[in-house]
């Protein structure tokens, strides 16, 4: 039997993988060479960017799976509980980054201006921007919170690590030693606010919110132009679990039809509803004209 080969979604969640560790050897190393608590705190975030990156890969392939007996509806929610996880070691970094800053601010350490770790720093951080756009441009079309997430995160992390840098300098022209450790600690407070972020909107997607309002708004106009012959249609339910959109509702008939015409009338609303929402699941509950609750959308 031949394997289905990874989708779009798994191979970026393996090179996020690739990159976190090559990001990291090139911070390290910046650190080392610089002796800055500043650019050390950088590559401890870069660890929790490696660790993302490995969660976020297995969550995207579970979330590939077909569902199955045991899971019926799917595996597309691994994506949301994947990025709690990573808002969770983003905290735990945050913590050890927050104990770094303490002791460096009363035991200030020297620095050094050494171009080759300095330029390492800046290597490392345009790789991460352009794979932080990358991530995020994929999550979209992919319709992967796990890619998203960690985009926005990586985002986060290449604006702290700019800000770094140039602090990073200015604390060894000026002489002032408790600056690196002052900049470790907004960096600490940088990446705790995203993980905040990453949570929230992660709880959102397991509370099964609904499709955005113009998305929903282009279901009820395609329902109601495309249900010729039904009666209406109401209580309509939508949510979203990954990349996957769940669409329900009653769909009222009169009660002369037969069971082979009603069947027609979801076909063609089912056609249309795939072409407008791409990966929806489509359940239509027939009922007859006694069913009618004169609510919802009136069918034309």
């Amino acid at each position: 039997m031949n394997s289905t080969p990874p989708s779009l979604a798994v191979k970026v969640a393996a090179g996020s993988l690739v990159v976190g560790l090559l990001v990291l050897a090139l911070k390290a190393f910046a650190a080392w060479a610089t002796g800055s608590i500043a650019l050390f705190s950088d590559a401890l975030e870069s660890v929790v960017n490696v660790v993302t990156a490995l969660v976020a890969l297995t969550a995207v392939r579970l979330a590939a799976k077909p569902a199955d007996a045991s899971l019926p509806y799917g595996y597309h929610k691994a994506e949301y509980f994947s990025a709690v996880v990573i808002g969770v070691f983003i905290a735990v970094a945050a913590l050890m980054i927050f104990r770094e800053a303490w002791l460096g601010f009363f035991n200030p350490r020297d620095l050094r201006l050494d171009p080759l770790g300095l330029t390492v720093s800046v290597i490392a951080t345009a790789l991460n921007a352009f794979w932080a756009f990358w991530l995020v441009r994929v999550g979209r079309t992919e319709r992967s919170p796990a890619l998203a997430a960690d985009g926005r995160h990586l985002f986060t992390d290449v604006v702290s690590t700019l800000g770094v840098l140039a602090g990073v300098v200015l604390a060894a022209l000026s002489g002032w030693a408790q600056l690196d450790a002052i900049l470790a600690a907004l960096v600490g407070l940088t990446i705790l606010w995203s993980g905040w972020g990453l949570i929230r909107q992660s709880v959102v997607g397991l509370m099964d919110v609904a499709l955005k309002p113009e998305v929903l708004d282009r279901v009820r106009t395609i329902i109601a132009e495309n249900a010729e012959g039904a009666i209406e249609a109401h209580d309509i339910r939508t949510r979203q679990a990954g990349r996957i959109s769940f669409i329900d509702f009653h769909l009222v008939v009169p009660g002369t039809m037969s069971v082979e015409a009603a069947h027609e009338i979801c076909d063609q609303i089912e056609g249309k509803l795939r072409e407008a929402v791409s990966e929806a699941q489509i359940t239509i509950h027939v009922e007859p004209e006694n069913k009618a609750k004169h609510s919802g959308i009136v069918v034309v």
